[in-house]
């Protein structure tokens, strides 16, 4: 006679977080497919099979789901990038070999393009969603540029500007080619982000090296 399996109860919190991914998905889904002024709270709650009291159990309105999406999209992928630098015993070689193979995924997710639009319509009609949009942003660009400042300093190389400029410019490139992702063409989102940076490493100058003649006077601090 097999034991009989038993199911682990969730917790409240394991109950409520579930509750919460599976309406952030739901969301993401119909903004894609209706956009966001064609989709209602109710939409989302019946599609995810909750109550719209469960909906605003866990967020405030269209709008606050709308950055919970933007907010675990770009906690995901700092996660994806420190992983790469935090981790010891790499050599430089593979450092940048692991950021290709991120880099090729990069923007291939059709979903998270058309919500990119979504995204930057919204924020320009809203003034109260565009100060928290921004806000995120901030917090992604600071996230970045601390990954950015580890490669530079892992590969002996000085940042040819701060690396909160240099994380902007790459997340301006990178938003803007999911702006402009067309599904029939490969996207050549993620090769272009490693030429870009690929670039900035080869023209930035060594930590050791003595100051060239006619340089700019930067001068490294220990």
């Amino acid at each position: 006679m097999n034991p009989k399996t038993t199911t682990r109860r969730l917790t409240r919190e394991e109950s409520q977080a579930q509750t919460r991914e599976r309406l952030i998905d739901t969301a993401q889904h119909l903004f894609v497919l209706n956009g966001y002024g064609g989709t209602s709270i109710r939409d989302i709650a019946d599609k995810a099979g909750y109550s719209q009291g469960a909906f605003y159990s866990n967020f405030s309105g269209k709008e606050d789901i709308l950055l919970a999406f933007l907010r675990r999209h770009m906690e995901a992928e700092a996660a994806q990038l420190s992983s790469v630098m935090d981790s010891d015993g790499r050599t430089p070689e593979q450092m940048l070999a692991e950021l290709d193979t991120w880099a090729s995924t990069l923007n291939h997710d059709a979903d998270w393009c058309m919500l990119s639009i979504e995204l930057q319509l919204h924020a320009n009609r809203s003034q109260t969603f565009a100060a928290e949009y921004q806000k995120v942003w901030a917090a992604h660009r600071s996230e970045i540029g601390s990954v950015l400042s580890k490669l530079f300093a892992k590969l002996g190389r000085i940042p040819p500007a701060e690396p909160d400029e240099l994380a902007a410019a790459f997340m301006a490139l990178t938003h803007g080619l999911a702006l402009q992702r067309a599904s029939t063409r490969p996207d050549p989102s993620g090769r272009l982000i490693m030429v870009f940076l690929r670039g900035l490493i080869a023209s930035a100058g060594l930590v050791d090296a003595p100051l060239a003649a006619g340089a700019p006077d930067r001068v490294i601090q220990d």
